[in-house]
């Protein structure tokens, strides 16, 4: 479990490999991360776009950008968290993750953007 906090707002990853997604013989590994963001800032918040940097050992690396997560864009008053769970296929046994959020505070309008911490996505058996 990796956690970051940055401007007030901790992003916590929890990374694991699922096994019934992925197909070895193709090459398609597919991990699934759950995703916690809790606001500790006085002010509302809310999450307006996502920017994803995806490492794959065997393949190029490539960014994800996109409005929200998982279709939402949650707002969080003080102290309120949200929670999420997405994939993301690798053509080989080892990656990594990392990237960032685009946030707003609703009182002042201003946006800042909030760290997602480095996480690997590894094959079990690749650790054996």
């Amino acid at each position: 479990m990796n956690t970051k906090v940055t401007e007030g707002i901790r992003i916590t990853v929890n990374a694991k490999y699922n096994e019934k997604l992925s197909y070895l013989e193709e090459n398609s590994f597919v991990f699934e991360y759950h995703i916690n963001i809790q606001n500790s800032n006085p002010d509302k918040v809310q999450l307006l776009s996502r920017e994803w940097h995806v490492f794959d050992s065997l393949d190029d690396p490539h960014v994800v950008e996109g409005l929200g997560v998982v279709g939402e864009q949650p707002a969080l008053n003080y102290n309120e968290s949200h929670s999420y769970t997405s994939y993301c296929e690798l053509k080989s046994e080892m990656g990594y993750m990392e990237g960032n959020y685009t946030f707003i505070n609703t009182l002042n309008n201003k946006k800042f953007k909030v760290t997602i911490p480095r996480f690997y996505l590894v094959y079990p058996g690749k650790l054996n």
